[in-house]
């Protein structure tokens, strides 16, 4: 890929919030390489899914709560430098779907 490319992006591809938060930093930490791009993973249920489920229909501050707790561990991530998570609910719930069509 050009050193031109501002950033690459990765699904997330089912892997629960933590395992792609996890993946993440795992990523950004690596030094053996040469790596000039912005490198993240495209989170869509990565990202959502314990958001979605706190907020159950109703409960839109328990929602947005997780939204910021998630995006303040991937935006470590990006940076390489998440530390993992004491309480993790949610987050630990595997999001893989058999035979999922995108």
């Amino acid at each position: 890929v050009p050193a031109a490319v501002p950033g690459i992006v990765f699904l997330s591809g089912g892997q629960s919030e933590i395992q792609a938060t996890a993946n993440l930093n795992a990523i950004n930490k690596f030094t053996g390489a040469p790596k000039p791009w912005r490198l993240s993973f495209s989170f869509g249920r990565a990202l959502q899914a314990s958001a979605l489920k706190a907020w159950n229909g109703s409960d839109v501050a328990a929602g947005q709560d997780q939204l910021i707790r998630r995006a303040a561990y991937n935006g470590a991530a990006s940076l390489g430098q998440y530390s993992g998570e004491e309480n993790a609910g949610a987050a630990a719930e595997s999001l893989f779907v058999k035979a999922h069509a995108y």
